[in-house]
């Protein structure tokens, strides 16, 4: 009984507590351009964050209009920019959006670098401090968290057996890091927009394509590919921020709530990326452990020693002395300090 008495007591003086804070803040609302509005990362987690957590938390006072940047008509690389601008107050991108306006962006990023979602997070954490310090300097931006999407796997509309087996095939890919492993390993890389990858693999214009295992599935990729390599390839990590000018402008306790808040955010979109790469993998191959009504019936490929290997010796060969001529010598010694002492790895100017 006494231990319930206090639990109550302790309860009540947390929620008096946070009236009061509420209380204190002032009335705000925010414009907030999110990442894309058809994937479950914004529908399941950015979207109610801001329209449900935030308003909630703060009693009312912050409130916030988002919509995802493909609803608005914006490209993805053009996210960035227009924050810098200050056109775009808050939004959310994928950091490979802008590699062509800096390889910096996909230091965290690189093709076969973190093969296991434990791996991906740990060099995110390690090299945020590079980006904050980046776009705070460069593009007057504020980095509120980095997160991520499930893994990059391959999905092919022809048999697999090994990574070898991409000698030959054309690829779609989404980035340049994904281009470079594609073709180190003598396949074709091919660009196309998400949208044109199902009459594309239809019409054999291309023979497989990367996406996020999760993402493959909404698609409905299942029904025009047959193999599924369940091989991280990469993650494709978000990018959240914020015009620092917009920042500065903000009350402190407003500033210190939407930090604190998303922080537990971030923490929430990672741990769902290695459920949804599993979930991906399970209803593209119709395994029972699929909750999704309707099951696709891949072939799902389990990587072999020799494939992480070969992954492995594809980034110290190609993927990292290729990023690592474009990068800056900065971006190399930062680079270096941070991923690639948790990796093994030193990437050589």
């Amino acid at each position: 009984m006494q231990r319930r008495l206090l639990s109550i007591v302790l309860a009540t003086t947390a929620a008096l507590a946070g009236n009061a804070f509420a209380q204190d803040l002032p009335a705000v609302k925010l414009k907030v351009v999110g990442g894309l509005s058809n994937l479950s990362l914004y529908n399941d987690y950015e979207k109610p964050f801001w329209t449900q957590k935030i308003p909630q938390v703060s009693g009312g006072k912050i409130t916030a209009d988002i919509k995802g940047f493909n609803e608005m008509g914006i490209k993805g690389p053009e996210l960035l920019r227009l924050m810098s601008q200050g056109v775009i107050e808050f939004g959310t991108s994928t950091l490979a959006y802008f590699a062509s306006d800096n390889p910096i962006n996909e230091a965290i990023d690189l093709a076969g670098l973190a093969p296991d979602v434990k791996t991906a997070r740990a060099i995110t954490e390690a090299f945020q401090p590079v980006y904050d310090k980046f776009y705070s300097q460069s593009s007057g931006i504020k980095v509120l968290g980095l997160s991520t999407y499930p893994a990059q796997v391959l999905f092919c509309n022809a048999e697999m057996k090994s990574l070898g087996d991409l000698k030959g095939k054309k690829v779609r890919t989404s980035s340049r890091t994904q281009a470079e492993f594609v073709e180190a390993l003598g396949g074709s890389s091919v660009t196309m927009a998400f949208g044109e990858v199902v009459p594309a693999m239809q019409n054999k214009v291309v023979d497989c394509a990367i996406t996020g295992s999760l993402s493959g599935y909404s698609a409905k990729w299942y029904e025009v590919s047959t193999h599924l390599v369940a091989l991280p390839i990469n993650w494709n990590q978000q990018i959240h921020a914020v015009n620092q000018k917009t920042w500065n402008k903000l009350d402190p306790k407003v500033r210190d709530l939407i930090t604190v808040q998303y922080k537990t955010l971030v923490d929430d979109i990672w741990a769902a990326a290695a459920a949804q790469t599993q979930e991906g993998y399970d209803c593209n191959t119709g395994a029972a452990a699929c909750k999704q009504p309707v099951k696709g019936k891949m072939v799902l490929v389990q990587p072999s020693e020799a494939d992480r290997v070969m992954l492995k010796k594809v980034l110290q060969e190609s993927v990292l002395p290729k990023w690592a001529a474009r990068c800056s010598a900065n971006c190399v010694t930062d680079f270096n300090a941070t991923v690639g002492k948790l990796v093994g790895m030193t990437a050589k100017k």
